[in-house]
């Protein structure tokens, strides 16, 4: 029997099914469990949570008069369609999303390396929370999971390559239920990194030749952590085990080829490769957006070009956070992506190059009829040396 109560009648030994609002408002990456640690209880009773669902048939039950309701199954209405909207309007929601993501993958993550059994299938709410925001604005969660620190980078690189998932799945056509399956192979696609040693994981300058052997042993360690759960599809299994596979047989750790790798395996390959190379890492800089996707589309024999150019339409020719030269000699960085042509984004204009200084930060819209400006050039960030270029982006004028 379900039975939805509030949280004052809460107490461990119950079973929560569900919890009554948004999955941010939550502190769990799970979505249903038993409750029998009194600081999960304390968390929950701390947290914006007012009511939950508690099933009595797996956990305690209340009692008499204390449930709001009871029924037998929980009836959830149709969630509102996703309305798209500009970054401004996104990027506060895509900040909180990224900060309980973080948490969530950390959490799910070190219990895979403590060799706990990890039910991926509690992770949809958050796939779909990613979905949500990458469906209002695509390039405000993409671009902020992409400013990782050391110590997060396996976790929010997760994140991105989700959000960069649902993205290209998206922009092929997939249905919903197949948008999910790419977003939640992205989810966990580094998972079988919990069984890497630390000091290889976390090795600040570049692996020698051992080490990087034992690396490439996280994509079937991946695997075999998924394999033991029923519920996994394997299109998310296979993302995990085949996301570092090329085309030309040169990848790892199957040495596939061609078709060999599946669709959603190719796509795994592009969004984990521009992730990582457009993140700061400790030993070098992330590259610029743009020449990210500038240099992948010469790596024809490791990659699908076809998936490739529907990658690139989903963030655009100059994706948010991009460094370009304007006509007129000003630089700007990119805000926001057209929905009239992937050459003319948004800008944020900062700095003249013909008086050489910043000037003050102004909005231009290359889509604007009749206007003067256009992009001639991608700039690499590390000629200027600019150290607000991510403010830049992020925060509006």
């Amino acid at each position: 029997m379900l039975k939805r109560i509030t949280i004052a009648h809460l107490k461990t030994g119950m079973y929560v099914k569900e919890f009554c609002g948004s999955w941010l408002d939550h502190p769990f990456w799970r979505s249903h469990f038993l409750l029998s640690d009194p600081e999960d209880l304390r968390q929950i009773q701390e947290s914006t949570v007012r009511e939950v669902w508690i099933d009595t048939d797996k956990g305690l039950d209340v009692g008499s008069g204390e449930a709001k309701e009871e029924v037998t199954r929980i009836i959830v209405p149709p969630a509102p369609p996703v309305k798209p909207v500009t970054l401004r309007d996104e990027i506060d929601r895509a900040t909180k999303i990224c900060a309980k993501a973080r948490e969530s993958i950390t959490s799910m993550f070190m219990e895979a390396r403590m060799g706990q059994a990890v039910e991926v299938d509690q992770a949809a709410p958050l796939v779909n929370e990613i979905a949500n925001s990458v469906q209002r604005n695509v390039g405000a969660l993409v671009s902020l999971a992409r400013l990782k620190t050391a110590d997060n980078y396996t976790y929010m690189h997760s994140v991105a390559v989700c959000a960069l998932m649902i993205a290209l799945a998206r922009q092929q056509g997939f249905n919903e239920e197949e948008v999910q399956k790419a977003g939640m192979g992205g989810l966990v696609h580094d998972l079988g990194k919990m069984k890497t040693p630390l000091a290889v994981l976390n090795k600040a300058g570049k692996l020698t030749d051992e080490e990087f052997e034992i690396m490439k042993k996280h994509p079937g360690d991946g695997y075999e952590i998924l394999q033991a759960q029923k519920s996994v599809s394997a299109e998310v299994m296979d993302i995990c085990w085949a996301h570092h596979e090329k085309l030309d047989g040169t990848g790892y750790p199957r040495k596939l080829k061609g078709d060999a790798i599946s669709l959603y395996a190719r796509m795994g390959a592009i969004c984990d490769v521009y992730d990582a190379i457009t993140s700061v890492r400790p030993y070098k800089n992330g590259w610029d957006p743009a020449a990210s996707l500038h240099k992948m589309s010469e790596w024809t024999g490791h990659l699908d070009m076809n998936l490739f150019r529907a990658f690139v339409k989903s963030l655009g020719i100059y994706p948010v956070g991009s460094l370009v030269r304007l006509n007129s000699g000003r630089i700007g960085v990119v805000i926001e992506q057209s929905q009239k042509s992937l050459l003319t984004p948004r800008l944020k204009v900062f700095f003249s190059t013909k008086a050489n200084t910043r000037i003050p930060p102004e909005v231009i819209d290359l889509a604007r009829p009749n206007c003067p400006e256009k992009i001639i050039a991608r700039e690499e960030p590390e000629n200027w040396n600019f150290q607000d270029l991510d403010n830049l982006w992020a925060i509006p004028a």
